[in-house]
């Protein structure tokens, strides 16, 4: 009797430990941010951590809703990022909308079935303000009412001004608030996102819930980064780092672990949510799949690339609910 006892206790105890872990957007609910944090529906500090796909235009395969699944399971995702390619590759937004609304939609509503949060990434270095308004007012409309939801509304600005960036967004803002007044929303900054400066000299102004972008590859960019979004936060800009990885910023080259572990402690020394790059297949070191990668997830090691070993090893040694 007192081993089947223990034994009830023991399968308890992992039954809470797996609903905690399944429960993540129900547990911390409405994201919001407070001064330069991002916090949960308590105001306690929160720090999502998770991957990015790659260009849906590109690997649409791995845009599916067992996929996302796998990524929280397998790699203790807590966030994943739909980055829907608008110009590059045969199925960009630009050529097939409905297509990639598709494909997006099914990583979101992957995303709200697994408990997770989801960036939606207007994944182009380029304004376009026309399809963009259209899109978000679309998204918003549809997503307005779960608190799982970011957006994400221009991925590394590359030649524009900090001016350009700062009224396209604010276009863009305005028609995701006239539908979902709290959802988070992230906004890029010039030079594929490194100029954090630009936007802590002259920030957007009457509206909440808007945060920064910054992106680092850590065998390209070093301390100086660090040292500019250190600054930037000091003078009170809300930053997260939505896209990240090891290697060299082509994405190409070797992973320098010395410098990626030095960025992950900075980030977690200061909780800023990170994102890194990317499910994808592509023969490149920062694509964390290899060829024979199922487009549904349930991935071997054999797998994943070196890129996706250690990006699964560091989610699964952050990604740990107290």
């Amino acid at each position: 009797m007192m081993k089947s006892k223990v034994w009830y206790a023991a399968f308890l105890l992992l039954l809470s430990v797996n609903v905690s872990k399944a429960q993540f957007v129900k547990k911390h609910g409405q994201l919001s941010v407070l001064g330069t944090q991002l916090v949960d529906k308590e105001n306690n500090p929160i720090v999502l951590r998770g991957l990015s796909f790659g260009w849906h235009s590109m690997w649409p395969r791995f845009y599916n809703e067992k996929a996302v699944s796998w990524l929280k399971k397998d790699f203790n995702c807590n966030v994943v990022r739909a980055a829907m390619g608008i110009e590059l590759g045969d199925y960009s937004y630009i050529k097939d909308p409905q297509f990639s609304k598709e494909k997006i939609e099914a990583v979101v509503n992957g995303a709200i079935k697994s408990d997770i949060y989801v960036i939606i990434d207007w994944h182009s270095h380029n304004v376009n303000l026309k399809e963009a308004t259209a899109f978000f007012a679309e998204m918003s409309k549809k997503y307005a009412k779960y608190p799982n939801i970011i957006y994400e509304v221009f991925n590394e600005p590359d030649y524009e001004t900090w001016w350009e960036v700062k009224n396209y967004a604010e276009e863009v803002i305005k028609v995701i608030r006239e539908n979902d007044p709290n959802n988070i929303i992230l906004v890029g900054c010039p030079h594929w996102d490194q100029d954090i400066d630009l936007p802590a000299e002259d920030p957007i102004r009457g509206y909440t819930n808007i945060m920064y972008t910054m992106h680092f590859y850590a065998a390209t960019h070093g301390k100086e980064l660090r040292d500019r979004t250190d600054r930037a936060i000091k003078s009170g800009l809300p930053v997260f780092i939505s896209e990240s990885a090891g290697m060299e910023a082509s994405g190409d080259g070797p992973l320098n672990y010395k410098a990626w572990q030095e960025y992950i402690d900075w980030m977690e020394a200061r909780k800023l949510s990170w994102i890194t790059w990317s499910v994808s297949d592509k023969d490149e070191t920062c694509s964390i799949l290899k060829k024979s990668a199922k487009s549904e997830g349930k991935w071997k090691d054999e797998d994943l690339k070196e890129s996706g070993i250690k990006v699964r090893e560091y989610l699964r040694k952050y990604n740990t609910e107290e």
